[in-house]
């Protein structure tokens, strides 16, 4: 089973991650951000990724710090959980459409991380969370995985759909990316051997 917990404590946030990238897509998710709860949620759903967040932070200021740092200690756990990288198929991408918005995410599970986010929000809050903090969670989550990472929303009015749009074709992108692949199991999916 490809698993991981990482324990994460600072000063302004104390988080607990448990992922296993061979799961049924069961989620146990709680940041004290609701929206953002909801998202993980959709993560977790639709990438098959079994997801436990335990995150204390200091909502009392913004929920800057529990965003960030979440989406951190979710990347290190996936890419503990990632080990070597064999035999996954490596690359995923996806279209991810709801209602009239349209997301395109593509990544790569290089080891060079790297965002491209073109994505534009016309509300600055979903809820109690702050709609430029979806691009920095990616940002973050990009950065401790290892994983280079596009997003783009084609069009959309709607700024919930959107936002849902995003996390769901996150989802499905990284379970494409994440399978076995049984034509190369034994393999590093790289001509120079290691990722």
């Amino acid at each position: 089973m490809r698993t991981a917990t990482i324990a994460r404590t600072t000063s302004e946030t104390s988080i607990d991650v448990t992922v296993n990238l061979d799961g049924t897509g069961i989620y146990d998710v709680s940041t004290g951000v609701g929206f953002f709860d909801h998202m993980l949620e959709q993560l977790s759903r639709h990438s098959l990724i079994d997801l436990t967040v335990r995150t204390k932070g200091d909502l009392h200021i913004d929920a800057h710090h529990t965003v960030e740092d979440t989406g951190i200690a979710i990347g290190e756990a996936f890419a503990k959980a990632l080990g070597d990288k064999r035999g996954i198929r490596r690359y995923g991408d996806a279209l991810s459409p709801m209602d009239e918005t349209l997301t395109r995410v593509a990544l790569d599970i290089s080891g060079r991380p790297w965002l491209v986010w073109k994505v534009q929000f016309t509300q600055a809050q979903l809820g109690t969370m702050d709609t430029e903090m979806f691009g920095h969670f990616c940002h973050s989550f990009a950065q401790a995985a290892g994983i280079t990472l596009h997003v783009e929303t084609l069009y959309g009015t709607n700024n919930h759909h959107i936002a849902e749009s995003i996390f769901k074709g996150l989802a499905r992108a990284l379970r494409t990316a994440t399978e076995i692949d049984p034509r190369k199991a034994d393999a590093i999916p790289s001509t120079k051997g290691v990722l």
